[in-house]
């Protein structure tokens, strides 16, 4: 099978990296460690159409392809970018399923939304209207949302404390959405692992010792390939997690989940040798290579983390290999 992007998809990705390329969200993830509030990008993201990536036509969104998600999502790993659609995404998939009454305003971006997986850290809590879970739906003045910070400052975190509210009742898919999310989470690990492979490259053609780049030695050649190899790696399995995402359910589970794995292993080497590459600058509060080990560092965590996709995928392979036997 050969993926490529069409050139809508290409104009899409491209379009992604120009809106958040207007403002330095880079500077903003390091200011935020210090305590300065992240730039506002929700009004870029419904400018852009992205908020209603996932929702469907008949609802008012773009048509529930989460390919095209994730090409965003991509963008916004790049630019270590939060513009709050991890959590807005999957609750608006989960919300399309069902052509709930809030769905027009989701999907325009005039509310925005998120989801409430377990008790953990939830992405995107902070500053949602309505928080899908799956006892039911919430609105915000219902429940009381802790922000919490970790290592990355620049993704919003929050708890959330339900105090006896009753939610409305819900019958969204929520299996699916959790699948998507992986997805998107892969994707934007991807993007990580992409911007820490370009400053790694750009660093080791730049930087001399004895007369020569850094890059030509074979040290650093082999750091950076690997790098390379698990960028490829990823993008593969991102592909095809778009892919089946769309057209083929059935695979969708060990698709999103492989390509989980896979990009959060990509996203922790990559910005670890990112930093090895660039010596004792890379470790430097001034440099931006800390900014995405931080991200990649907090990212497998979230969401079941990169234990549960593995175990997830081991047990769709076992899965799968006692059928056949049968």
């Amino acid at each position: 099978m050969n993926f490529s992007l069409t050139p809508e998809q290409e104009m899409l990705r491209d379009a992604a990296a120009d809106a958040l390329s207007r403002v330095d969200t880079i500077a903003a993830a390091r200011d935020a460690l210090t305590g300065d509030p992240l730039p506002d990008l929700w009004p870029t993201a419904r400018r852009a159409g992205w908020t209603g990536l996932l929702v469907s036509e008949d609802s008012g969104g773009a048509g529930l392809d989460p390919f095209d998600a994730m090409l965003v999502m991509e963008q916004c790993g790049r630019r270590l970018a939060s513009a709050g659609l991890l959590g807005h995404l999957a609750a608006t998939m989960i919300l399309s399923r069902t052509e709930h009454r809030v769905l027009d305003a989701l999907a325009s971006g005039e509310q925005r939304a998120a989801v409430v997986w377990d008790d953990g850290p939830q992405p995107d809590v902070p500053g949602a209207d309505w928080l899908v879970t799956r006892e039911g739906l919430y609105a915000s003045d219902q429940v009381v949302v802790e922000p919490i910070t970790r290592c990355d400052a620049s993704r919003p975190l929050g708890h959330v404390r339900v105090d006896g509210a009753t939610p409305e009742p819900l019958d969204g898919d929520f299996d699916h959405a959790w699948h998507v999310t992986q997805a998107l989470l892969a994707a934007e690990e991807l993007g990580v692992t992409e911007a820490v492979l370009e400053l790694s490259v750009a660093y080791a053609k730049e930087r001399h010792t004895f007369g020569r780049p850094i890059g030509s030695y074979q040290a650093i050649k082999q750091q950076i390939v690997e790098i390379l190899r698990h960028a490829g790696t990823t993008r593969s399995l991102c592909f095809y997690a778009g892919y089946a995402a769309e057209a083929q359910p059935d695979e969708l589970a060990l698709a999103a989940n492989a390509a989980r794995f896979a990009a959060e292993e990509a996203a922790e080497y990559g910005s670890r040798t990112c930093i090895a590459v660039h010596g004792g600058i890379g470790a430097t509060w001034e440099h931006d290579a800390h900014l995405y080990w931080r991200r990649a560092q907090l990212s497998r965590l979230l969401l079941g983390g990169v234990a549960q996709a593995g175990e997830c995928v081991a047990e769709e392979i076992i899965a799968r290999a006692q059928a056949s036997v049968v």
